[in-house]
């Protein structure tokens, strides 16, 4: 029998979609996600099941794991790719909040984890048979723009819904490290990852609230496709971190090992951000 991988974010177009059809092509029992239209997405994916999930609700996560647990029970690897990046005309002058959160932050960050921990036994029983399991968060370069001092803190009047996302994504090099750090010698391989710049639907968000912006959006999408990595390209570093044999838990780039940004080395704010997210 294969593995089993759960891909969340797996809405036709976008990353996890294109990751998903590529590692049940390889023979993988793919699981999905998606906020809705479920057995769609489960079935352009060629997947083997599916639930929805909203990683912006504590609830829906917990939710999630409960069906998880009683519907596939087994995991192999865990790809988080569901995430958002909103308000790409940085017009926001405060955060939204959800669960009294930052919105980036509640939903990449807190929500990706709580899943995680959620999954985490599964994962551990599936090494100690098979010798390791894996989990993926995919991140972003923009993870440089996050900051180790806004973890949990309140913003001011210097709000930036771009640095709020980097934020989200530099919490879960973090977490990816202190995964690997903990549960290693366990057989867990955890990674980070920056898939590239790639034409997905999340270019387009944040520019709803401008027809003018979003029009020439559209028009533009056909210049963007040839600028851009396609969402096949740029699923073949979640893809490598998913199945290579040889790749090490660490921060991947372009399918290479490399060094992120500098303060994801600060190992002091990463424990203290394990410690406060735990808490």
């Amino acid at each position: 029998m294969g593995r089993t991988v759960l891909v969340t974010g797996a809405t036709p177009g976008s990353l996890g979609h294109a990751t998903a059809v590529a590692l049940a092509a390889a023979g993988d029992e793919v699981v999905v996600t998606a906020r809705s239209r479920v057995p769609e997405v489960v079935a352009a994916c060629g997947a083997k099941a599916g639930s929805s999930l909203d990683l912006s609700s504590a609830e829906s996560v917990a939710a999630f794991a409960d069906w998880f647990a009683g519907e596939v029970g087994r995991l192999d690897v865990l790809v988080n790719n569901a995430g958002i990046h909103l308000d790409l005309r940085s017009q926001w002058k405060e955060p939204h909040l959800v669960d009294g959160h930052e919105i980036h932050w509640r939903t990449n960050y807190l929500g990706t984890v709580q899943l995680t921990r959620a999954l985490l036994p599964a994962l551990l029983e599936r090494a100690a048979e098979t010798g390791e399991a894996r989990v993926v968060h995919v991140v972003s370069k923009l993870h440089a723009r996050g900051r180790n001092d806004a973890f949990f803190s309140a913003f001011g009047e210097d709000y930036n819904s771009w640095d709020a996302y980097g934020t989200s994504k530099l919490g879960l090099v973090h977490d990816a490290a202190s995964l690997a750090e903990r549960y290693g010698d366990q057989g867990l391989r955890a990674y980070s990852l920056h898939p590239g710049a790639v034409a997905t639907q999340i270019s387009g968000r944040g520019l709803e609230s401008s027809p003018v912006l979003s029009k020439l959006h559209a028009l533009a999408a056909p210049l963007e496709r040839l600028v851009l990595k396609s969402p096949k390209t740029g699923a073949r570093t979640s893809v490598h971190c998913a199945t290579a044999a040889d790749a090490v838990s660490g921060y991947y780039d372009n399918q290479r090992l490399k060094e992120p940004a500098s303060q994801a080395g600060d190992l002091a704010a990463r424990a203290a951000l394990w410690a406060r997210t735990e808490a």
